[in-house]
């Protein structure tokens, strides 16, 4: 009952100081809020990055040539000829690989694309059919490049979203044709927006059959008869057949290129599923540096409260000793201003999710940001906690200094 008494004081205190009690819980309200918010972008931010990594998929293996070397020295160029379509077809051996599920090349190449007076500089991709399978892309108007297509070296194009639109603008580019270093394709499809940035980003790239990039486009090197690819893309039935795929891909290639044991190897695989790893750790590190960023103007509320607090025990001097002289214990006076702290940082914490909530919804009305602010339960406690705890340790000493008074110097005083 004390309890529920004392905070009605606590209240009562604070709305006959409303102005004092704003400022007081200024700290707490601008702490509070700058932790949700720096951990919310901490977390909007990693939330953004893994589904962009998931959206390629978890069970993608990415084969790229690289240099062969020897005793640490170079013994090969990254991209001469050590990557074949002979080590695709082995590789979609079924009987040799059963584990993988699709097995794509890929020739890729910086072209002029030309439409009307439009044109762009960028990368075209020789592919096959199932390329849109392998990298999660989808359609969004169209059609993909198709397996017949491939073998009949058809001239048909399927273009990012961007680059349609920087081509054709509003025009539906479906039947239209697009001039790649001179050479007339026909626009089958477009693909839907996946957003990003960088060389890589699917939005900004076209795509044609592998064998007329190889061919007519590009003129592929060959080696030992078999045209050359920049990357195959390998998806693996699970994520939990990855190691062992990578393993056995790993000696099929090495079996291939005639690989002694001493040497490296003159291609390098890239496991998605670790990347995924390995961000989630950075992100998991970067929101609690976010969070710790935030937590110091807890700190700095909290030393506030301790100031606003000593001055109020200065100004009820007299208060404190008249309530000491009717028979008040110096634990009711210590709990009265223990509980006028802590209800100041409860307030000013409510009032601190509100304003944070208020910051996440005008980051999710700013398309540029890109990702979303993203509040979670945990941090809701962790924030609220961190603010009781900050008016619970600087509220100890302004309530102590308050029951050393001396009730008759207390009651002297004006």
């Amino acid at each position: 009952m004390k309890v529920i008494r004392y905070v009605q004081v606590a209240l009562e205190s604070i709305a006959a100081h409303k102005l004092r009690a704003m400022l007081t819980m200024l700290g707490i309200i601008i702490g509070v809020a700058a932790v949700l918010t720096t951990m919310g972008i901490g977390r909007g931010a990693a939330a953004n990055i893994t589904e962009r990594i998931q959206s390629q998929g978890t069970n993608l293996l990415t084969i790229s040539p690289s240099a062969r070397s020897v005793g640490g020295l170079s013994q090969g160029g990254g991209t001469a000829g050590t990557l074949t379509m002979g080590d695709v077809k082995a590789l979609q051996n079924k009987s040799l690989h059963p584990d993988l599920v699709y097995v794509v090349p890929s020739y890729s190449a910086n072209a002029r694309l030309a439409a009307g007076n439009q044109n762009a500089q960028e990368t075209v991709n020789g592919v096959t059919a199932e390329y849109v399978q392998v990298r999660n892309l989808t359609v969004a108007s169209g059609r993909f490049i198709e397996a017949d297509e491939v073998v009949q070296q058809a001239r048909v194009v399927v273009l990012g979203a961007q680059l349609a639109s920087d081509l054709f603008g509003n025009e539906n580019p479906i039947g239209l044709l697009v001039r790649i270093n001179g050479e007339p394709f026909q626009v089958i499809g477009v693909l839907k927006k996946v957003g990003g940035f960088g060389p890589n980003n699917p939005d900004r790239q076209a795509y044609v059959p592998i064998s007329i990039a190889q061919g007519r486009l590009f003129n592929a090197a060959r080696h030992r008869g078999e045209y050359t690819v920049s990357s195959v893309y390998v998806q693996v039935a699970s994520e939990a057949l990855m190691d062992t795929a990578q393993r056995q891909i790993e000696a099929t290639l090495r079996l291939r290129h005639n690989l002694r044991a001493d040497q490296d190897n003159d291609f390098w695989i890239f496991n998605q599923a670790s990347l995924l790893e390995t961000a989630q750790s950075i992100s998991q590190t970067m929101t609690v540096f976010l969070g710790a960023i935030g937590a110091v103007s807890l700190l700095v509320g909290g030393i506030g409260i301790m100031n606003i607090m000593l001055v109020s025990v200065t100004e009820r001097t007299r208060e404190i000793g008249l309530r000491k002289a009717v028979g008040a214990h110096d634990s009711d006076i210590l709990l009265q201003f223990l509980i006028e702290a802590l209800v100041l940082c409860l307030v000013g914490g409510v009032i601190g999710v509100v304003l944070a909530y208020g910051v996440a919804f005008g980051f999710g009305q700013m398309p540029a940001v890109g990702f979303k602010v993203v509040i979670q339960p945990d941090s809701l406690v962790l924030a609220l906690s961190f603010s009781l705890l900050s008016g619970l340790i600087f509220g100890i000493y302004p309530a102590m200094r308050a029951t050393q008074l001396d009730p008759i110097v207390a009651l002297r005083s004006e």
